[in-house]
């Protein structure tokens, strides 16, 4: 087989998606850097992306991994699909564009983890308010003229969505301006990544043309890395799938942005990861890393609360969930850190377990926990780039996670059967009566769906066993960094795309402060 040998950057950052982009664009800051960009999709071009209401349509596009878990005993035995960008701007071109940071509190858990400061609310900050050209800039919290637009919507806002905020409020949840201020606990239009109507991804954001124009910047589409080649405790070179066959290419500094399943997998088909794993797919164990592919999580949400309309829903002028209620278990008013959330859905967004009645004729209340406590994994079955991912996410798997599911629901039911949604609500079609523990469970597991935060699977930690350590280097490498979801030791409250973006930004202006 005959190599290609491409010319050496100084850094390669595997994945095009959101971390990817910001670092591409920061690190390129350095007109003497060359960075190079791998990405194994391609730039996007489905006008679909950029319609936000055309959101939930696009899973399952060319532009979509698509992977499949594992059937899920905690969810009836049934297989999620789980969308993931496969394109440049990755997955902030599928999500649903809200915009919340998370709870302060959700960070002291990382700051504690690494043993280092920067990664505490109060130091995340100013990374975030870098990040954002936020309507609230410059009051201290919010950010202003950075890349990102975090719009809040008005005018737009859903009458169902407002009577669901009214419902809230009743039951004495506070009104609060958005999710980004430190309190998230209350009811509020979502904040959205949206700019004139549009979606804005992470590289709209980011990788603008003036980026792209950089001459020390190469973004190298529709090509995958299949393995790092390692010498002693480096990095050598990177063997990449490209378009017209093999080439190898090698740096410096390697960068994994590849997210919470490719990065991982990455590593495990180079050799890192845990040897059972590996020896099980055919893979010679180089560095026996046990921990790389668990600590797997993500939110769900149960799809839903559901209910005939008395009149015509008209369709949402947004993104079809318009707002998120976060709130104490039981208690609409708890503050300080969530434990539940509750939102509205202008349509009749269902699991696959069910039927959805007919646009417009319903809506639904979604329903969910913040901070599960199940635990999965993401492991290889084989070496090669088209051998499957096993992904076990293991939902509903501790009491924990089941008991404040219960407790959402209830939340959900509450508002839903609330006076302020009378004008609106016909009839409750699902769940309908439940009786014992056993039933609501079982309705649940029917319910839930991904949130789309698939996060820590090579999880930061000062502790012996974490793949990473705070700088975000692979404790086992000198020169291999992920910066990606897979490093959050847990998840914050909600969407976790900003704080994936805080992420990159913090370790961006680390390896810049080098130089």
């Amino acid at each position: 087989m005959t190599v290609e040998r491409k010319p050496n950057a100084d850094i390669i950052i595997v994945g095009g998606g959101s971390a990817g982009a910001l670092l591409a664009a920061r690190l390129s800051e350095e007109p003497d850097r060359r960075v190079l960009v791998i990405e194994a999709g391609e730039e996007p071009t489905d006008p679909d992306i950029w319609t936000p209401a055309a959101w939930p349509a696009l899973q399952g596009r060319s532009y979509d991994w698509d992977y499949q878990t594992e059937p899920q005993a905690g969810t009836a035995g049934r297989i999620h699909r789980w969308a993931r960008g496969k394109v440049i701007g990755g997955s902030s071109c599928l999500h649903a564009m809200g915009y919340m940071r998370g709870h302060p509190s959700d960070f002291q858990p990382w700051a504690d983890a690494t043993g280092d400061s920067r990664w505490s609310w109060a130091e995340l900050l100013p990374i975030f308010q870098a990040i954002e050209n936020h309507p609230l800039g410059g009051d201290g919290l919010h950010g202003k003229d950075g890349p990102l637009p975090v719009y809040m919507p008005d005018d737009e806002v859903s009458a169902v969505a407002r009577a669901f905020i009214e419902a809230g409020a009743s039951l004495g949840l506070p009104r609060i301006r958005g999710h980004n201020s430190g309190e998230m606990i209350g009811v509020t239009p979502n904040s959205l990544n949206i700019r004139n109507g549009r979606r804005v991804t992470a590289a709209d954001a980011w990788l603008t043309p003036d980026v792209r124009a950089r001459e020390n910047l190469t973004i190298l589409t529709g090509a995958q890395v299949r393995r790092l080649t390692l010498d002693g405790n480096r990095v050598r070179s990177l063997e990449v799938e490209g378009r017209k066959g093999p080439i190898e290419v090698c740096a410096d500094e390697i960068i994994l942005c590849a997210g919470a399943l490719e990065s991982p997998a990455l590593l495990m088909r180079s050799g890192i990861g845990p040897q059972d794993i590996l020896d099980a797919a055919g893979v010679n164990c180089l560095v026996d890393m046990p921990d790389i592919g668990r600590n797997l999580q993500d939110h769900l949400l149960g799809a839903g609360n559901l209910y005939a309309a008395r009149k015509h829903v008209p369709p949402s002028r947004l993104q079809h969930s318009e707002s998120m209620a976060y709130m104490r278990a039981s208690d609409f008013t708890g503050t300080g850190r969530p434990d539940i959330v509750v939102g509205c859905g202008v349509a009749p967004i269902v699991s696959e377990s069910f039927n959805a009645p007919a646009p417009g004729t319903a809506y639904s209340l979604l329903f969910g926990i913040t901070h599960p406590t199940s635990r999965g994994s993401v492991r290889i079955t084989g070496p090669e780039l088209g051998d499957p991912l096993l992904i076990d996410p293991a939902y509903l798997q501790t009491d924990h996670d089941r008991e404040l599911f219960r407790q959402a629901l209830e939340a959900a039911r509450s508002m839903g059967h609330h006076q302020e949604l009378a004008e609106w609500r016909e009839a409750e079609l699902l769940p309908g009566p439940l009786k014992t523990n056993a039933e609501i469970d079982d309705f649940i597991a029917q319910a839930v769906i991904t949130h789309h935060h698939p996060s820590g699977t090579c999880r930061m930690s000062k502790d012996a066993d974490a793949p990473i350590d705070a700088d975000l280097r692979l404790k086992a490498l000198d020169n291999l960094f992920v910066v990606d979801a897979s490093v959050m030791p847990s998840l914050t409250a909600g969407p976790i795309h900003a704080a994936v973006l805080a992420i990159a930004e913090t370790f961006a202006r680390t390896m810049n402060s080098r130089r």
